[in-house]
């Protein structure tokens, strides 16, 4: 069966209310699509990285009362797990779906990632695309625009990598949850493929450290 994309109804799964009613939802009408995008995405970023990669579907394993508000698939070279590595990710928010860079409090060289990214801040700066976001808090939906920073304010990011522990940078794409784009499997795929290749270069800083 061929990618169909998000529906509405996927991004409504985050007003269900309960633990469980809304598990279902993610497990019956989501995650099979995130099986789909890691069967398309897994050998492309193999490709593109270099590395081998392994998709990790969130399971929200952990969680025993509070009903999950994002959910996601995560690409990354470990076949165990991807919070300690620099990695991809595909998911959902109610509010929109966003494609990202990451890397996230987890990572043991967030920090000599930081200084290396410092080094190559003007290039990255020059580079990203005006609609690309950036968000230093995977926990939270909001992000920073890339046409609303400044150099300044990405040498803030680089900063906090270095010195906060637990400091994040993701840098990537948000789509409206309303984005007719969503729903149409063949460009979404394409635009996720786009927005991976223009992070690459964030994901081989990490791959000289």
């Amino acid at each position: 069966m061929s990618f169909q994309g998000f529906s509405k109804e996927d991004f409504n799964t985050f007003n269900i209310d309960g633990l469980e009613p809304r598990m279902e939802a993610i497990t019956s009408s989501i995650r099979p699509k995130f099986e789909q995008l890691a069967q398309e995405f897994t050998p492309t970023l193999s490709a593109y990285t270099g590395d081998e990669m392994y998709p990790h579907i969130a399971k929200h394993a952990r969680r025993t009362v509070n009903p999950p508000k994002d959910t996601w698939i995560a690409f990354a070279a470990n076949k165990r797990g991807y919070k300690q590595h620099p990695h991809f990710q595909i998911g959902l928010w109610g509010t929109h779906l966003f494609v990202w860079f990451a890397m996230i409090y987890e990572a043991p060289l967030k920090s000599e990632y930081g200084k290396a990214f410092e080094k190559e801040l003007n290039t990255i700066f020059k580079n990203t695309p005006k609609d690309f976001v950036w968000s230093m808090d995977h926990m939270k939906p909001e992000a920073m625009k890339q046409s609303d920073m400044t150099k300044e304010d990405l040498a803030k990011v680089a900063d906090r990598l270095q010195n906060v522990k637990k400091s994040e940078l993701l840098c990537g794409i948000h789509i409206d949850a309303n984005d007719p784009l969503l729903q149409d499997g063949d460009k979404l795929i394409n635009k996720i493929d786009e927005t991976f290749k223009t992070l690459l270069p964030l994901y081989k800083i990490a791959q000289k450290l």
